[in-house]
């Protein structure tokens, strides 16, 4: 029986606005086992990718708690959690966050050369998976060289180098078109074989309902919707 990786206990997060306070959810309950793809669907605005940031670490609740491979992460220091995070999560965000300085393979090998790894080693494992997402031949464009849709696919590399056991991933296949976003998926379909455990927060219905199961957020509450195979 696969272990749970991720953990939530009674998670809430809200923010002061001009208008008042503003929550996003409260009282969030979720547990999430190692091997499993799950898909975070729900009304734009509900806190699908406020609860990403949460869940790898880069946001702090206003309440509650995160809990990575049964740690409890509230007491943890931030140079805790860079470690847990850097070690068990890998980040795909909506916007890219590509580092413009660098070129596509030079982003890509980022996480391995701050982790202080060999760089031919590095550059190898780069251009595999770079050959694998069909960006191969972008290898030395800078970001504002690329369009959308590859820039989505070089961060989308970067997540996947460091090999980590956990996969966050905020709208991986926005910017991409149909045939690329299948590609996409079946990639997750093979990580999940190795046991990586991947959560994507999604607006496609037909990538939604290929994942184990669904959990839809609206209203501040999480409910999970099991998916026809």
């Amino acid at each position: 029986m696969n272990k749970i990786i991720l953990e939530t206990n009674n998670l809430k997060k809200s923010f002061n606005h001009t208008n008042g306070a503003i929550t996003l959810f409260e009282n969030l309950n979720i547990k999430i086992k190692e091997g499993e793809l799950v898909a975070l669907v729900g009304p734009s605005g509900t806190g699908k990718s406020s609860l990403l940031h949460l869940l790898a670490l880069l946001d702090e609740p206003s309440k509650g708690k995160i809990f990575v491979n049964t740690q409890d992460t509230n007491s943890l220091s931030s140079e805790e959690k860079d470690k847990i995070r850097r070690k068990n999560i890998s980040m795909i965000f909506q916007d890219n966050n590509l580092l413009t300085d660098f070129n596509a393979i030079e982003n890509v090998m980022m996480p391995l050369i701050i982790k202080g790894e060999n760089s031919s080693v590095i550059l190898s494992k780069a251009k595999k998976i770079l050959s694998d997402l069909k960006i191969l031949d972008r290898t030395n464009h800078f970001p504002n060289q690329l369009s959308g849709g590859e820039q989505q696919r070089v961060a989308i590399a970067r997540a996947l180098i460091s090999e980590t056991k956990i996969i966050l991933a905020d709208e991986p296949t926005g910017n991409l078109d149909y045939k690329t976003s299948r590609n996409i998926f079946s990639l997750f379909l093979k990580l999940k074989k190795l046991k990586k455990t991947i959560i994507f927060a999604t607006h496609n219905r037909e990538l939604a309902n290929r994942a184990d199961y669904k959990l839809f957020i609206s209203d501040g509450k999480i409910k999970r919707l099991n998916v026809r195979q």
